[in-house]
């Protein structure tokens, strides 16, 4: 224990809160105090406060520490003081009837439950989560916490997703009893504990785990028409568990890149989720469109489901559009989903051409390397009676070609221009904002891969040809 107390009193933002807190109670508590314990570095500090003038001490340090002050919820008395690097923050805070043991004991989880006092420099842990930590065991605290917040069943598998911990029995029991309630929650709140669970290393093992307990068919009510794709000549796996093990071959892919695309993955995307965990949940949801189209060749027996990338784009939509997702997290996630079939379709055809792998990183220059990505690990998840290794092998195999082609030259591909944006194409064609706009869009993109447009004028006409209002440009 005392290494531990070592770090957290070596702490850089510890040692700067020290002189400004003699005489107050302070103590860290949650993410910060659990990550120290399990041996990892964490900027995440909240800061519990047992002062009557809280807002006035969170103003004072802020001044002190030259940080830029926040009040997040001034009625519960919340605040936050983000530090000059921009990078560490401090969220501060009352206990919950301003009793520190009553605030520790409303938390969902053990091991999230366990504070740090600054001024006497040792860890209070009234619900056993160190023991916990040690055992690498989940286990809540009280079911009317969970009870109260719903929310915070889908925490238990977000956990799981991050530690591998073994989950307590009662807490599946219990999140079997309660999953009805899981929908409950603002979908922000919930759309940002999906996003960690796919951000997590085990987010694979924590999906099946939360599909147990029924949490997946409550969420991602669509899944019900995935789990009744059977597994077919083409893929060993029913639709369901093939997008699970999809899942699971992306963190593989990402296991064994090269430290570019790992730092690629790792990045910080939209809400501060890193990019592989977008890229997962695209690769759960790349089929569901499957069950719209799915038919089965009567000679053969062979499952078809034809166009179902364009169809489950189109399905993904309204999906993430009710779970909050932003419009930014909603394009990513449906163009991945849309284009998933796109790099091995190029690479297998047989007029795949220099020029064809050109066109395609121009053509989906953002989403190059998680396209293809989601395509190795698609193909990697489909291992049917049909599907020979050497299939298997010479698919990746090309694919990794385009993937080091389009790292070798992503510095030289210029981006196509942009001759019209959708306020030019309603104020051209008299029409008002709708999808229209973006198909619209989509079809001036191509026909400027193409090279039938290079120029402002070219793309006005080709937009009112569109509306049967002029003719075709001319080479």
């Amino acid at each position: 224990m005392d290494k531990y107390i070592e770090i957290i009193d070596n702490d850089l933002v510890i040692n700067l809160i020290k002189p400004y807190i003699k005489g107050t109670e302070a103590y860290i508590v949650g993410g910060f105090v659990r990550d120290i314990l399990m041996g990892k570095t964490s900027l995440d500090r909240d800061l519990i406060i047992c002062d009557d003038e809280i807002e006035l001490f969170a103003k004072n340090l802020a001044e002190n520490l030259n940080a830029y002050y926040i009040e997040l919820d001034p009625e519960n008395k919340i605040y936050r003081l983000v530090l000059e690097d921009k990078v560490n923050y401090i969220d501060i805070t009352a206990p919950i009837e301003n009793n520190l043991e009553k605030d520790l004991k409303r938390r969902d989880l053990t091991i999230n439950a366990i504070s740090y006092d600054i001024n006497n420099n040792i860890f209070i842990d009234i619900t056993g989560g160190i023991e916990d930590i040690k055992n690498k065991r989940i286990k809540g605290i009280s079911d009317k916490n969970f009870e109260d917040d719903p929310l915070r069943l889908l925490r238990i598998f977000r956990f799981y997703s991050k530690t591998r911990f073994e989950i307590d029995k009662h807490l599946i029991k219990l999140t079997k009893n309660l999953v009805k309630e899981i929908n409950k929650p603002a979908k922000e709140r919930i759309t940002t504990e999906l996003l960690k669970l796919f951000e997590g290393e085990y987010t694979y093992k924590a999906l099946i785990k939360a599909d147990e307990a029924g949490i997946i068919d409550e969420i991602f009510p669509i899944m019900k028409e995935v789990k009744k794709i059977p597994a077919n000549t083409h893929h060993h796996l029913d639709l369901f568990h093939h997008s699970l093990e999809t899942v699971n071959q992306i963190q593989k892919r990402y296991e064994e890149a090269n430290e570019e695309i790992k730092h690629y993955l790792e990045s910080k995307s939209w809400g501060g989720i890193k990019r592989i965990g977008y890229l997962k949940l695209a690769g759960f949801l790349h089929d569901i469109g499957k069950p719209s189209c799915w038919t089965i060749e009567e000679d053969t027996q062979r499952h078809r489901f034809i166009k179902h990338d364009e169809i489950g784009s189109k399905l993904a939509k309204p999906i993430l559009k009710e779970l909050k997702f932003s419009n930014k997290q909603i394009e990513y996630i449906t163009q991945l989903i849309k284009y998933h079939i796109y790099p091995s379709g190029l690479v297998s055809s047989p007029d795949a051409s220099e020029k064809a792998y050109m066109k395609f990183y121009r053509k989906m220059q953002d989403y190059v390397i998680d396209l293809i990505i989601l395509a190795m690990s698609d193909r990697l998840s489909a291992r049917g009676p049909m599907v020979t290794e050497e299939m298997v092998n010479t698919n990746i195999n090309n694919l990794k070609e385009l993937l080091n082609g389009f790292l070798k030259k992503r510095d030289e591909i210029v981006p196509l221009e942009k001759f019209l944006d959708g306020t030019d194409i309603m104020e051209i064609l008299n029409i008002k904002q709708g999808p229209e706009i973006g198909d619209i869009l989509n079809l001036l993109k191509e026909a400027q891969l193409n090279g039938l447009i290079r120029r402002k004028e070219e793309a006005v006409i080709f937009v009112k040809l569109l509306q049967g209002k002029s003719e075709p440009p001319k080479n």
